[in-house]
């Protein structure tokens, strides 16, 4: 199975917005940008927007695109694009997720899923 997901990577300062994985899912427990899967037909940009409503209760301005990769987990792969994004109001977790703003130096001692590697490095060397 091949899923495409895209992310947003909002900053606020040298801070991170960042959601941890709930029980039950994919990942569990696991700290990632918060978005999700595109629906068929669906831009990424429409995606992001309403994955950001869903989760956060706001909306975002989508921006240029930071990293892309793909990720071969035992169960399926998946195609991540991580665009950077600015909220267009003031973020609440809408389904249980805990919330944080992270410190740039603080995302290598959170938990991400193996996908998300190379973009906190990145960050982190921003």
């Amino acid at each position: 199975m091949n899923v495409a997901v895209v992310a947003a990577v909002i900053q606020d300062g040298d801070r991170f917005l960042v959601t941890r994985r709930q029980g039950g899912v994919h990942l569990a427990g696991m700290w990632e940008f918060p978005g999700g899967k595109l629906s068929h037909g669906e831009s990424h940009s429409d995606a992001l927007r309403r994955e950001i409503v869903e989760e956060l209760d706001t909306d975002v301005a989508v921006h240029d695109l930071v990293f892309e990769t793909t990720h071969a987990y035992p169960d399926r792969t998946v195609t991540l694009f991580f665009y950077r994004c600015d909220l267009l109001g003031i973020p609440k977790p809408m389904i249980g997720q805990e919330m944080e703003w992270v410190a740039r130096n603080d995302l290598s001692s959170l938990l991400f899923p193996p996908a998300d590697v190379e973009l906190i490095r990145m960050l982190i060397e921003a």
